[in-house]
């Protein structure tokens, strides 16, 4: 029997058994192709917050960017590779947006190189992906298989018929969800890396077209997630990676000048976005059981998500997009404490918020 069974095994998975085990909690972590085979072991793992004027998102991102990383910098030091970011406006509308980041942001802002567009450098950092992951998820025992089945009986969950939990995380990201609700729809974004050699010397994380990391060992990375379109389940044909490479290529190449390069490897996986961009964490709604709720009123701009039935002990992380390494951490924090010591997730991040607008849809 374990405390908890989290079912996916992305960086949201990783991060939440690492903040459990730190509980004290029996942790068992499932995942079809082992931790960090998706998009999270894709993804490039820039630790940046998101540059725009206002709005919800960025200030989810900036409290996420500051508290992760200094955690980082604390749980992972060997893991964290601390840099400058330099980010470039992409256009006249992107100038504008980082004008007025710069004038409110209390970030601390260092010299920009000159560029043609509007730009700001600060403290920053990437990690190992993959790495990261695993270091995660070591405290937690590793389950590398498919989980296909989910039974709630007599206060315990059954999982593929053989093993239990008290309490399911669901972390699955943008692939078929276990639990079909039809309120909960996620965007699939493919994301394609790249490590090139490469002459050219880069001192900073860049983030403009794409984001290209600082050198290493004449060796930088090179990342984006860039295509809607393509979903490995979906999709009738294969993903053309030499056609992704060359796109990356030519992105780079409008912010950076890559003199002899050469692609080493590749990393490509399928990430998460939501619909309205924020993550979802927390309770899972019972819309069948919750519809046939006859004193709840779903025509109201103000819906009380108290009124609501809820999957027992079980609650979900999804729909960081392309911020998961940026989000992971303090996300995971705020859905243990709401396991450990039921402290209240924040309503804007709640999967419930998307019930409610599907049911009054409906």
């Amino acid at each position: 029997m374990f405390d908890i069974a989290i079912i996916g095994a992305g960086i949201n998975g990783c991060a939440c058994a690492y903040e459990l085990t730190k509980k004290g909690k029996r942790v068992a972590l499932f995942d079809k192709d082992g931790v960090a085979s998706g998009g999270s072991g894709a993804a490039g793992a820039f630790i940046s917050p998101k540059f725009s004027k206002s709005g919800e998102l960025k200030e989810l991102l900036h409290c996420a960017f500051v508290y992760s990383m200094d955690y980082y910098e604390k749980e992972f030091p060997h893991i964290l590779q601390k840099s400058k970011l330099l980010h470039i406006a992409k256009d006249e509308a992107d100038d504008e947006i980082l004008r007025v980041y710069k004038e409110h942001t209390d970030l601390e802002l260092f010299d920009t190189p000159k560029n043609e567009r509007e730009s700001l450098v600060i403290k920053a950092g990437l990690v190992n992906a993959k790495a990261l992951c695993n270091a995660m998820a070591k405290s937690a025992q590793s389950i590398k298989e498919e989980v296909t089945s989910l039974e709630y009986d007599n206060g315990v969950w059954i999982i593929n018929e053989t093993y239990t939990a008290k309490e399911i995380i669901l972390a699955t990201g943008a692939y078929k969800q276990i639990i079909q609700e039809p309120y909960i729809q996620l965007r699939g974004i493919w994301g394609h890396r790249i490590d090139v050699e490469t002459t050219t010397k880069n001192p900073h994380s860049i983030h403009q077209y794409v984001s290209i990391s600082p050198s290493e060992n004449g060796a930088l990375a090179i990342g984006a997630t860039h295509n809607v379109h393509y979903h490995p389940q979906t999709s009738t044909g294969a993903y053309n990676v030499q056609e992704g490479r060359e796109e990356l290529l030519e992105k780079a190449s409008r912010s950076i000048k890559l003199e002899n390069v050469k692609v080493v490897k590749d990393y490509t996986g399928l990430r998460s976005g939501s619909f309205d961009y924020l993550p979802l964490v927390g309770s899972l709604v019972l819309s069948h059981e919750t519809l046939k709720n006859k004193n709840i009123h779903f025509q109201t701009k103000k819906p009380n998500y108290w009124e609501y039935t809820y999957y027992p002990q079980l609650t979900m992380i999804n729909g960081s997009g392309g911020y998961g390494f940026v989000l992971a951490p303090y996300l995971a924090k705020i859905l243990t404490e709401n396991i450990h010591t039921s402290k209240e997730i924040p309503k804007g991040l709640l999967p419930a918020r998307f019930f409610a607008r599907w049911a009054k849809k409906i």
